[in-house]
């Protein structure tokens, strides 16, 4: 593959994880074996199939949670038959007094990432708005149920569970379309929220703002389909789908929006 070239479709922040991808495709096509990668978020995972599209080898994503947005991928020779098993995950579910108190999502994840666990071996958190269950790589699964006894101030235990226990989890996010001038960050930011693009601004610039997991600072930060957005105190939107322009020079977007 012509590297320079692939590079430019891409931001250079991405750079790293497209050498990391390139570097797992030639370790299929030279040791015909199938490579099993971290959590991918949606962003990552378009990268990838991306990728592998103009390779020789194939990919699959999965994870145990149907409604997931992070997902491993195993990239593969064509005589491979890729098995769930082989995706190496373990579910577990949170238990805890749940009549007498509440954790939540943030909580969950501080807890998990302040006992050391990267954030590519943790896959989706969910929840039916009372219990809480996640996706975990199955190698730090062992350690994980040894070290998590808080989520903040509440005791809790984790209990392995199967498939068949998930959950159903709330959704409230919805489908939006809209048309944008640009894809800034702080540009789109303004618009999902109903916000002065100034105010949206400073969110970015105080931290206050992650694409794909990541604090981002830069006002002029372009956004691309697939990309996870958080804003604090205001919530969360993922871009599904970039369409035409309009006759007024806007592109046209379709957004999944989670308003806090």
């Amino acid at each position: 593959m012509d590297v320079e070239n692939i590079y430019q479709h891409f931001r250079k922040e991405e750079q790293p994880f497209i050498q990391q991808v390139l570097d797992w495709i030639d370790q299929v096509d030279g040791q015909y074996a199938p490579v099993l990668t971290p959590y991918l978020d949606p962003r990552e995972q378009y990268i990838m199939q991306t990728l592998v599209a103009s390779s020789v080898v194939q990919v699959a994503f999965h994870s145990a949670i149907t409604s997931a947005e992070r997902k491993r991928a195993i990239i593969y020779p064509d005589y491979y038959e890729v098995t769930a098993e082989d995706f190496e995950e373990k579910l577990f579910e949170i238990h805890y007094a749940h009549k007498f108190a509440s954790i939540n999502h943030s909580q969950i994840l501080g807890s998990l990432m302040g006992a050391g666990i990267k954030r590519n071996a943790l896959g989706d958190i969910i929840t039916d708005g009372v219990r809480f269950q996640f996706a975990l790589a199955s190698s730090v699964a062992d350690y994980v149920a040894l070290q998590i006894d808080h989520i903040g101030r509440q005791a809790v235990q984790l209990a392995l569970i199967e498939p068949a226990e998930l959950v159903h989890p709330i959704d409230e996010s919805q489908i939006e379309s809209t048309t944008i001038v640009s894809f800034r960050l702080d540009n789109v930011v303004a618009n999902v929220y109903n916000i002065s693009r100034q105010r949206a601004k400073q969110l970015v610039q105080n931290g206050r703002v992650k694409v794909n997991f990541a604090e981002v600072v830069r006002p002029d930060f372009t956004l691309a389909q697939f990309d996870i957005v958080s804003v604090r105190g205001f919530g969360r939107f993922y871009i599904k789908k970039i369409g035409s322009k309009t006759k007024k020079d806007r592109y046209r977007i379709d957004l999944s929006v989670l308003r806090k």
